[in-house]
């Protein structure tokens, strides 16, 4: 059998997913995971588009011999354009070099410029040249010539004909955020919510086909991602996903996520949400039918003096205290729903469920208005950064009632080392309880609204969801009997004590 007739074995997910986490040993111990991992995720980026392109010009080639120029002509027309010596093959050829930095930061530049509509400024944050980061040249080029290599590796082939399936680079690309954010720390809550928890945000807001869907506070795009996913499950391709990051290098890795999950139509912005939203139609907020974010807890200096008199009027139910955001995207996460059908999940500390004065009122006001659908709490210890136990909050519009589910998840979870996670039982009886709107002892509540007015508009769960376990009556007359026993029994131990210190020549 001819060597090109020979069918090419699929790659695993688990072996992209290994081969890429040992390529980390290029950096670590050098550099903070938050900070390496850029340049592991451009640089899957750059093998990715690289074997796709070959692929297609050896495809191309069988069709037009050696006309080149004909060949060049048609990839121009692909998806990606991936110019002339910026292949991931020709940065591996120049590995040897004295200024790799510069050879791949040149490179990149290239990508992004001949890929304007679905590139511009994503590699801008990111410097293979960084001596802060890399180290003094001599260093520098040594780390950046074992990741070439590392890259380089035989089983990372990641053609189409080798990988069968879009979602194994997508998957590949959601392994190394999450297993960076595990060693990032704090950090890691700025670009990544865990997946089970997006998962489930998915599940519980049930996005449809046809509707437009946004994260204000997108991160890496993982909860966009998930979303889409669901929609995907119905059967339809038919969404559109928007997102707004704050902070560059993050922004980077969302629109490289899109790329890579085969959603090129996302719209990511980068920019302040609160000071400066910026997905707009016609100078106004733009207005989706589910918008869904875990943004940062109770953040401080969230721009409370900036949006006094903010010109589209999110904040006419309060303005939020200046060291606690939290209900300033959750006003404007609601003011950018439709007003028929628009629907709200976000993640959100406890304080946000009972803490007074203008967070007070500005809760008051969502409840009166009858925009609170859930009050679902989550387990401790969920999310990269902080032990703290969460909740989630759905807001709807057009509510067929007053009345507001409260789920206490908060004791369902599986332990794994230093994070806790939701499993998928525990996603199902989240969902489950959620979608019922029944009583579950101890697990689920339907309050109406008059029970949270009587609360004084307090959303803290126990007030809802009773957990209290009763102790085990104790039969006093079996506990006195058994001290008595036990008391026979000292009494008999010290007597034989008594026989063994006079046997031994000591007096009692």
């Amino acid at each position: 059998m001819d060597k090109d007739t020979i069918p090419l074995l699929p790659v695993s997910q688990d072996d992209i997913n290994s081969i890429l986490w040992n390529a980390c040993d290029t950096f670590r111990g050098t550099i903070d995971a938050s900070e390496y991992k850029n340049y592991l995720l451009v640089m899957l980026f750059v093998k990715y588009v690289s074997d796709v392109w070959t692929e297609h010009y050896e495809e191309l080639k069988k069709q037009y011999g050696d006309d080149k120029e004909r060949i060049l002509r048609r990839l121009e027309r692909e998806r990606f354009v991936l110019p002339t010596g910026c292949r991931f093959d020709d940065l591996y050829r120049q590995r040897n070099e004295t200024n790799l930095g510069d050879i791949i930061n040149k490179a990149l530049e290239k990508i992004e410029e001949s890929n304007k509509a679905k590139l511009s400024g994503v590699f801008r944050n990111i410097d293979f040249n960084s001596e802060s980061n890399l180290g003094q040249t001599r260093d520098r080029n040594v780390r950046l010539k074992m990741l070439l290599e590392d890259f380089a590796n035989s089983k990372l082939d990641l053609r189409p004909s080798r990988i069968g399936n879009l979602d194994v680079i997508g998957n590949a690309y959601e392994y190394l955020i999450a297993k960076f954010a595990a060693g990032a720390g704090k950090k890691a809550g700025e670009f990544y919510t865990p997946a089970e928890v997006s998962e489930l945000i998915a599940e519980l807001i049930a996005p449809k086909p046809g509707e437009r869907i946004c994260d204000p506070t997108c991160g890496s795009g993982s909860l966009l991602i998930k979303c889409a996913n669901y929609v995907k499950r119905q059967g339809s391709n038919d969404y559109s996903l928007y997102g707004q990051e704050n902070t560059g290098g993050t922004w980077a890795l969302a629109k490289m996520n899109m790329f890579l999950h085969g959603v090129d139509s996302a719209r990511i912005e980068w920019g302040d949400t609160i000071r400066e939203p910026k997905l707009l139609e016609d100078d106004k907020l733009m207005r989706f039918e589910v918008v869904v974010a875990n943004p940062p807890f109770s953040l401080d200096k969230w721009g409370a003096d900036d949006v006094a008199s903010d010109r589209f009027k999110r904040f006419e139910r309060g303005i939020p205290p200046k060291g606690k955001g939290d209900f300033a995207f959750i006003s404007h996460m609601i003011e950018t729903t439709t007003l028929m059908n628009g629907r709200v999940a976000v993640v959100v500390p406890h304080g946000v469920l009972f803490r007074g004065s203008s967070e007070g009122k500005i809760r008051k006001q969502l409840i009166e208005e009858n925009l609170l659908d859930a009050v679902i709490g989550l387990p401790s210890n969920l999310f990269f950064g902080t032990g703290i136990p969460a909740a989630i909050l759905i807001l709807k519009r057009n509510k067929i009632d007053n009345n507001v589910i409260f789920i206490d998840a908060s004791r369902d979870y599986g332990d794994v080392k230093t994070q806790n996670n939701l499993r998928p039982k525990d996603i199902k009886n989240i969902v489950d309880a959620y979608k019922k709107r029944e009583f579950v002892d101890k697990y689920a509540y339907l309050a109406s609204f008059d029970e949270i007015k009587e609360n004084d508009y307090n959303l803290n769960i126990p007030r809802y969801v009773d957990t209290f376990e009763e102790e085990e009556e104790i039969n006093i007359q079996e506990v006195q009997s058994e001290i008595d026993l036990l008391e026979d029994e000292l009494a008999g131990i010290k007597v034989k004590m008594s026989g063994y210190l006079q046997e031994l020549g000591f007096e009692i």
